[in-house]
């Protein structure tokens, strides 16, 4: 956590102009709207998103009122996301706070992350440069293709490591990516550079592993995370470490497991059951080394793609935060 709190201070500048150009770009001529806005905005999260999107474009130049627009345009399509996801799962807490379905309503929920996009939108635009207009669309449309694989492979069952790299990279990579995208153009850099080709894979990784670290998090009972452990399990998805060890036949009680795990609906029991099972039979383990093999790649890319500098460190540090993170 250290070294992440390093970056923050390392762009605290960029940071403060950040957050208030979104709360600026949020004001709103109706009151509701405003409180229930400036309620959601005290729970700031990390912003892991746009310290990405700062990273890659001092990286290659400066970070300027460019990035600044691209990298709130990807904070507020993140943001309209989660409040969405949340109407979705009837999620009642994030970040350890109650969401806004849960202190007012589904309707008026749906209405802010609709508010969120479309400022998303018109901060994308006011960037003048249509790459990252056209990075901020392909992404909400590959999140949303993201949540229906998830809902589709776990309705069939698809017990495949293959859909699952699928499905992370589109509802949560894609995210990553985009940030390296627009820091990259904000840079005055194209798509074909190499070094902006080497930003864009060193993302895609991290994306993935956010993604693999998130769903461990589901394995253990921990109340800052938001959610009840087990609770990927009861929505009917099968994250890497689960999927890891059903895919081992060899192992005891396997193909009693694997027919477990394709129950339509799953108890507190059988889902506890699921978890142990993982645990037991090394599922966070490799869903750790996963995360090294990973986080190895990305370093080879960023340390063969660029001069030594603080920047460089801090991409590989912000890697390393993201496999240590806690919640």
């Amino acid at each position: 956590m250290g070294n992440f709190k390093s970056i923050q201070q390392s762009l605290a500048t960029e940071l403060t102009g950040l957050n208030g150009l979104i709360r600026k770009t949020l004001d709103s001529p109706n009151e509701l709207m405003n409180k229930v806005i400036a309620s959601y905005l005290e729970k700031e999260g990390k912003q892991v998103r746009p310290i990405l999107v700062m990273l890659c474009a001092r990286l290659l130049g400066d970070v300027t009122d460019k990035t600044l627009k691209g990298a709130a345009a990807v904070e507020l399509l993140h943001n309209a996301s989660l409040i969405h996801d949340d109407v979705v799962d009837d999620t009642e807490k994030r970040r350890g706070a109650p969401t806004i379905n849960a202190i007012w309503d589904n309707h008026l929920a749906v209405l802010i992350g609709d508010f969120f996009l479309s400022n998303a939108l018109l901060l994308a635009a006011a960037t003048d440069d249509i790459r990252i207009v056209n990075s901020i669309s392909e992404l909400g449309r590959l999140l949303s293709i993201g949540e229906l694989d998830e809902i589709y492979t776990a309705r069939f069952n698809n017990l495949d490591e293959e859909a699952y790299f699928q499905i992370i990279f589109r509802k949560t990579a894609s995210l990553f990516v985009a940030c390296a995208e627009v820091g990259v153009f904000s840079a005055g850099i194209g798509k074909d550079d190499p070094r902006a080709a080497a930003l864009v894979e060193y993302s895609r990784l991290l994306g993935l592993c956010f993604q693999i670290k998130d769903d461990i998090f589901d394995y253990y009972a921990d109340t800052e995370i938001g959610k009840p452990t087990g609770n990927d399990l009861r929505e009917g998805k099968i994250t890497l470490p689960l999927l890891h060890v059903l895919r081992d036949q060899s192992l005891p009680g396997c193909d009693e497991m694997r027919a477990l795990a394709r129950e339509e609906a799953l108890g507190t029991g059988e889902i506890s059951r699921l978890i142990t099972y993982a645990i037991d039979n090394g599922g966070i383990e490799y869903a750790y080394d996963t995360m090294s093999r990973l986080r190895d790649q990305a370093a080879k890319l960023i340390t063969g793609s660029f001069a030594p500098s603080p920047t460089r460190d801090a991409l590989i540090s912000l890697f390393d935060f993201i496999i240590e993170r806690r919640h």
